[in-house]
């Protein structure tokens, strides 16, 4: 009876990973931008994940019943454990005036289209420096919820929580963007403006 589960677990798991990690690959880009807020970073943890994922995948690939959250996990705990790290690099700052004209010159334009690309540019730059100053759990707990449409059990399940754990932190990150995004909305603290 086990053999029989065993074998039908392997045989619903992917077998070729190179295949697997593409089909994966954008997802979890996207997880870790969110979570890290820049994409240099972002794919250098993809690069990360996907490492930790091909090295124990041989010892893991027949007993998962779900290679994406799996995968998803992984990707998670690399990002908080980038994020944590990031207080001690203080060494990060922005380019020097020189270097950045450089670079801004090297720059492909992107000219707006409309009043509408520069106020969604605006309130997509607002949200991403609103989600940079959530800690760390909250961020991941918004980006899961709203960005990955995961269900509160499962992110409980990935972050190693209890459900209503990731409501606490799920119901303060909600919170603290209404707060910091008010203005955008035209919500005041009474109610509707």
């Amino acid at each position: 009876m086990a053999d029989s589960v065993a074998a039908a677990r392997a045989a619903s798991a992917p077998s070729d990973f190179s295949s697997w990690m593409l089909a994966e690959q954008a997802r979890i880009f996207r997880l870790c931008q969110r979570m890290l807020g820049d994409s240099d970073e972002a794919g250098s943890a993809t690069q990360d994940v996907f490492l930790k994922a091909y090295q124990a995948w041989g010892r893991t690939s027949a007993e998962l019943e779900d290679p994406a959250r799996w995968v998803t996990r992984i990707a998670v705990n690399t990002c908080l454990d980038r994020l944590r790290s990031r207080r001690w690099q203080f060494w990060r700052k922005r380019p020097d005036g020189e270097d950045e004209e450089l670079i801004l010159a090297m720059a492909p334009s992107a000219e707006p289209d409309g009043e509408a690309q520069v106020f969604a540019k605006e309130i997509g730059a607002r949200l991403a420096a609103a989600l940079e100053r959530l800690s760390a759990r909250q961020r991941a707990v918004f980006i899961l919820r709203h960005f990955e449409d995961l269900p509160l059990e499962e992110i409980a399940s990935q972050l190693g929580l209890d459900v209503g754990t990731v409501k606490a932190h799920l119901a303060r990150a909600v919170a603290k963007l209404r707060e910091e995004l008010k203005e955008l909305y035209g919500m005041s603290r009474g109610g509707r403006a």
